[in-house]
């Protein structure tokens, strides 16, 4: 069986568990379900539960794929399902009033530690976890564990729109699943598979579908990169997170014909008066267009 062979079994175990999961939770839903419920701009309701399926269909894959060395899997369970851990707290019990890395530092600085900075910190140890299990080298671990927390960081700030973080989860991970990356096909298939909740304005990844998904990538990532790679990776991840400090990545999506294209493949149509482009979808979660 060729590589691509094998990944793309793992991306259907991961679609396969992620879909198990999410009837599951919708079934059984941990603790009182209206804290699971967010209403979109429509006054629709949506819930969170779609974050935590994919992130346990992906780690389920990325745990049992065979061939992949046993520390790689072990980085993929600890990175993904920390990341979904910390991205469901910030999810249930996160304030909307601190934004971005600006906004919970500026909190830390008068001595207020948000949800956000909690989950900043408790995804970033995770991703130091797993980038240690990944790499010999101090250096490389620690520079791994950068592009892990970094990745799942990225992957969540394209959160803005239905299916928008999926979509680019796929895409960055495509490549890897066809050169036969098991790892890869993990998360690529759990997002694929809950795409169609997502687009309906059903669910919604949150910060613990789209933490995880885009841990889940940066462990893929890992695996196979040089320390050059690494470096290369960690700086274009760095670069992101400030710019999204200063630019819409909603406007820029907006004003580019092609990626406007793909942002609204498969989305319902957008109703005539929509909230400002980086205004909350829900209660601490983007806006769902």
């Amino acid at each position: 069986m060729s590589s691509v062979r094998r990944a793309l079994r793992t991306a259907a175990v991961a679609g396969t568990a992620a879909r198990f999961a999410y009837t599951m939770l919708r079934r059984f839903t941990p603790g009182e379900a209206e804290a699971w419920e967010r209403r979109n701009h429509r006054g629709e309701t949506v819930t969170l539960v779609e974050g935590p399926a994919a992130a346990l269909g992906a780690a389920l894959a990325a745990a049992t794929a065979p061939g992949v060395p046993a520390a790689h899997r072990a980085a993929a369970a600890v990175a993904t399902l920390g990341a979904a851990g910390f991205g469901t707290y910030d999810d249930l019990l996160g304030a909307t009033d601190k934004r971005g890395f600006k906004g919970h530092i500026g909190a830390l600085r008068h001595g207020e530690v948000t949800s956000g900075m909690v989950k900043v910190l408790g995804i970033g140890a995770s991703g130091l976890a797993a980038g240690a299990l990944l790499r010999d080298k101090p250096v490389d671990k620690l520079i791994a564990g950068v592009v892990i927390a970094g990745s799942a960081n990225v992957v969540n700030l394209f959160d803005l729109r239905p299916g928008r973080a999926a979509k680019v989860a796929l895409l960055a991970g495509a490549p890897s699943v066809l050169r036969g990356s098991r790892l890869a096909a993990a998360p690529v298939g759990a997002a694929a598979a809950l795409m169609p909740e997502d687009l309906g304005e059903k669910a919604m990844l949150g910060d613990a579908g789209a933490n995880a998904l885009g841990a889940a990538l940066g462990v893929a990532a890992v695996a196979r990169a040089s320390r050059r790679g690494l470096l290369a990776r960690a700086a274009t991840l760095a670069a992101l997170t400030l710019a999204s400090e200063k630019v819409s990545f909603t406007k820029v999506i907006a004003k580019t014909p092609a990626l406007h294209k793909i942002d609204m493949l498969g989305r319902r149509p957008v109703v005539a008066q929509r909230p400002a482009p980086d205004a909350e979808r829900t209660t601490g979660q983007p806006v769902a267009s």
